[in-house]
């Protein structure tokens, strides 16, 4: 009892090593995925606010045009 563990083939171990960095590469996408969906999603929301802002200017501005005539 030397207090090493007994080695067996390096095929299990390496098996295992392929798997765990496999996993983290597909978490690491996903993550990825869902920021950019997140992203967009703002970038979107930020643009619909925009959108109704112009569109109330717009409109304000054509009553104050109409009201000057």
């Amino acid at each position: 009892m030397t207090g090493e563990e007994m080695s067996g083939p390096a095929g299990p171990k390496l098996l295992r090593l392929v798997c765990f960095v496999g996993a983290g590469v597909i978490c690491t996408a996903a993550i990825n995925k869902w920021r950019e969906y997140e992203r967009n999603t703002t970038i979107q929301q930020q643009q619909q606010q925009q959108r109704v802002v112009e569109t109330r200017n717009s409109s304000e501005s054509v009553a104050v045009h109409k009201t000057l005539e």
